[in-house]
């Protein structure tokens, strides 16, 4: 066992000290889901604390539990997110002066919305261009100042605020909790609430889900000791770190049964799917779970499964890059550079001969060269069905039509659309 493990009674300690600060969110049966999967699907509803995250819990534990003279110059952390609101949210509520700094490309939304929330307790600092170069600075800030430092997950007290998560789902359930999903970034909510029902439920299927683009707890698990990835697809904000932390990573790696990864793009067909069908809007961190759940689909048929949605600060604006990365997940969009002959009707013919009766061109950039037989155009073909792909390439191949497909060429991918 590893030398640090929340122990539940602290675990209830905080649970009594957040029981007027936090709402005490909903376990919620999903009727889709569960007709969908054969099972009981539940959904534990932090989305709906008032900062729209699971993370207040964690930052008023610890915040309430320092002495004065911890306080004395207040307290400071680093974050763009969810982190950030909690603590200003927290120190709003116990008079205390925080310091939080972010990223200097933070959108303005999310500055507003720890504006709000601090009230005149919060300052703002803007460092860096990453959330890394922001920590470095928080931490230097700290040592000089003597302001003590709020980590986002890597705190006892902060593990255990996040563990009553584990503690109200318990509570709720109306019969024994056969798996429980849990989302994974740094690992202070999957080591909280792991170690309740360890204690509490020890028969439960505890999986922990990570964004495929930022599997740092998997890897870690997987060569024994903590590891620093090089790079990460930061898209799944609230989960995407490059290292998880000293204390959750032992825990997570003894208490947790299994760790899995799900690529971005079933994420964001979750977070339409959520939308469209139940009106939830999730962050990316915060479909993670369910997202999970079609990976498990026969061991759960019939089986009492409990989701946890870890927040809703999702920024109307990604919209778009979310509705594209879940399209090119499903298999329905795809782009091409296509060479056209440079003459009259090359086009047309295109259209004509090529695309199917439910293919939609999406996407078109073409300029014209000169003194050139062809020029290159990028087009984006958004299809019905994912099994109209195949006929539309043996199409393309009988026209003769000279083409790169992009899909599968991440470096031009990036680069052209």
């Amino acid at each position: 066992m590893p030398a640090y493990v929340p122990q539940v009674k602290d675990i209830q300690e905080a649970n009594t000290r957040l029981n007027s600060v936090v709402d005490h969110t909903p376990l919620s049966l999903n009727l889709n889901l569960s007709d969908r999967f054969g099972a009981n699907i539940w959904l534990k509803r932090e989305d709906l604390q008032v900062v729209r995250s699971y993370k207040i819990r964690g930052a008023y534990n610890k915040i309430d539990s320092l002495d004065r003279e911890a306080l004395r110059n207040g307290v400071i952390c680093a974050s763009a997110g969810n982190h950030a609101q909690g603590v200003a949210y927290s120190c709003q509520l116990l008079d205390i002066k925080c310091l939080i700094v972010m990223p200097g490309i933070t959108p303005r939304q999310k500055i507003r919305q720890v504006e709000m929330f601090g009230k005149d307790q919060v300052e703002i600092v803007l460092f860096g261009d990453t959330y890394d170069d922001a920590y470095e600075e928080a931490l230097r800030i700290s040592k000089e100042r003597k302001i003590t430092f709020i980590h986002p997950f890597d705190d006892k007290k902060v593990i255990e605020g996040q563990g009553t998560v584990g503690l109200e789902i318990l509570n709720n359930a109306k019969n024994v909790v056969d798996y429980l999903f849990l989302p994974i970034g740094g690992g202070g909510l999957a080591a909280g609430v792991a170690s309740v029902f360890r204690t509490l439920s020890p028969d439960t299927k505890l999986i922990g889900v990570e964004p495929e683009g930022a599997p740092a707890m998997m890897h870690s698990i997987e060569s024994g000791e903590i590891v620093t990835l090089d790079k990460i697809d930061k898209f799944v904000d609230g989960a995407a770190v490059k290292r998880v932390g000293e204390l959750t990573f032992p825990v997570c790696r003894d208490l947790l049964d299994e760790v899995i990864t799900v690529p971005e793009g079933k994420i964001c067909t979750t977070i339409l799917k959520l939308y469209n069908e139940e009106a939830i809007v999730a962050e990316p961190a915060g479909a993670l779970s369910i997202s999970a759940l079609g990976f498990f689909s026969e061991q759960i048929r019939g089986k009492e499964v409990v989701c946890i949605v870890s927040g809703s600060n999702n920024d109307i604006t990604r919209t778009e890059e979310i509705k594209e990365r879940s399209l090119l997940y499903e298999g329905v969009k795809h782009y091409f550079i296509v060479r056209f002959a440079q003459r009259a009707g090359a086009l047309r013919e295109f259209v004509g001969e090529v695309l199917g009766p439910d293919d939609d061109i999406t996407h078109f950039e073409y300029s014209k060269k000169s003194s050139r037989e062809r020029g290159p155009a990028v087009i984006g073909i958004e299809l019905k069905s994912p099994d109209d792909f195949k006929p539309l390439m043996e199409r393309m191949d009988l026209s003769g039509i000279v083409y790169e497909y992009l899909n599968e060429r991440e470096d031009l991918f990036q680069f052209l659309v």
